[in-house]
C-alpha cells in the first residue's frame, strides 16, 4: 500500500528531515522509513505488526527502528515543520475564501495525557479543535485537550495557537471569514477574531451566557453553508485508521500523526507533473 509515492516523499519531505537520527542503520533509505510510517498512519496497525519486509526494498528496518525514527523526528518538531512548509509552498492549492472551525472527539484506549470521560460519547476521549479551508482541506490543529472539556474551554489560548500556526505558514489572517457553529457563540471568540481582522460568521446561540436579545451581529447564511465542508475533512481523516481511535499514549506522537496526515492530504493534490 503506497500512501505517498517515493518521488513525492523524496522531493517534499526528505529535505526537511535531519541528516541522521543515530543508530547503526543509517544506510536505510529514509524515503522508505517515511513510507513505513505512512503505512502505519493509514492502516492503524500496531507498530509491532508493521510488514517491514514488504515495506523495504533491501534488508528491512525493524519495527522498533521505524518507531524510533518517528518518535525522534516528533521530538524534534519535524512533522509540524514539514506541515507548515507544505502550506507555505502549496498555498495555491488552498481556498481561503472562508475557513471553518470545529472540534472533534477521539476515543482513547490506552490512557495518556489529555484524556477525559465524555458523556455524549460514553467513552474516554481526546478533544481537538481544527481549522479547514473552504474545500475541507486541513489548515491547523490545536494541542488536544481532555475530552471532558467543552470545545470552548480555554478558547482564547487555543484559538491563538491556531492563528499562530496560520501565521507561521505565512497565511494572512486579516480579512479571513471564519465559520463556526453556534456552540462557539461566545464573546471571547468574537473578540479574538475582531482583534485579528477575522470576520466571524457564527449564528447566535440562545443558550449561550453571552446571548443578547438586541444583538445585531450579521450572519451570512450562504457563507455559513460552507461550514459543512468540515465534514469532508472529518471523512478524510477517518481514512487514516490510526486517527480513528487513539492508542498513542504520548500526546506529542498523537499530534505528530495529525501533522503527517495533513501533509499526506495536501501533497496528494499536487499534479504528477510537479514531481518531475
Amino acid at each position: 500500500m503506497e500512501v505517498l509515492s517515493k518521488d513525492i516523499i523524496t522531493r517534499w519531505i526528505l529535505p526537511l528531515l535531519p541528516a541522521r537520527t543515530g543508530g547503526r542503520r543509517a544506510t536505510v533509505d529514509p524515503a522508505e522509513v517515511v513510507g513505513a510510517i505512512c503505512y502505519k498512519l493509514k492502516t492503524g496497525c500496531q507498530w509491532r505488526w508493521l510488514p517491514v519486509k514488504a515495506l523495504f526494498t533491501g534488508e528491512p528496518l525493524s519495527w522498533q527502528g521505524v518507531y524510533y525514527h518517528f518518535n525522534t523526528w516528533g521530538k524534534q518538531g519535524v512533522w509540524k515543520t514539514i506541515w507548515l512548509n507544505s502550506l507555505r509552498l502549496h498555498r495555491r492549492l488552498l481556498d481561503l475564501s472562508s475557513i471553518q472551525l470545529d472540534g472533534s472527539h477521539t476515543p482513547a484506549k490506552n490512557g495518556g495525557a489529555a484524556i477525559g470521560y465524555q458523556g455524549r460519547k460514553a467513552a474516554r476521549t481526546t478533544n481537538a479543535l481544527f481549522l479547514a479551508d473552504n474545500q475541507g482541506m486541513p489548515l491547523a490543529v490545536a494541542t488536544p485537550q481532555a475530552g471532558n472539556q467543552h470545545d470552548t474551554f480555554d478558547l482564547e489560548r487555543v484559538f491563538a495557537e491556531l492563528c499562530a500556526l496560520l501565521e507561521a505558514a505565512n497565511l494572512r489572517l486579516d480579512g479571513l471569514f471564519l465559520n463556526a457553529d453556534k456552540a462557539f457563540d461566545v464573546n471571547r471568540l468574537r473578540q479574538a477574531c475582531a482583534g485579528r481582522g477575522i470576520e466571524a460568521n457564527i449564528p447566535r446561540n440562545r443558550r449561550s451566557a453571552d446571548w443578547q436579545t438586541d444583538d445585531d451581529t450579521p450572519l451570512d447564511p450562504e457563507l455559513y453553508r460552507r461550514r459543512l465542508v468540515i465534514e469532508r475533512l472529518n471523512a478524510w481523516l477517518d481514512g487514516f485508521k490510526t486517527l480513528l481511535v487513539r492508542y498513542e499514549t504520548s500526546l506529542q506522537n498523537w499530534l505528530a500523526m495529525h501533522w503527517l496526515a495533513f501533509t499526506v492530504l495536501l501533497l496528494r493534490k499536487i499534479a504528477p507533473s510537479s514531481t518531475s
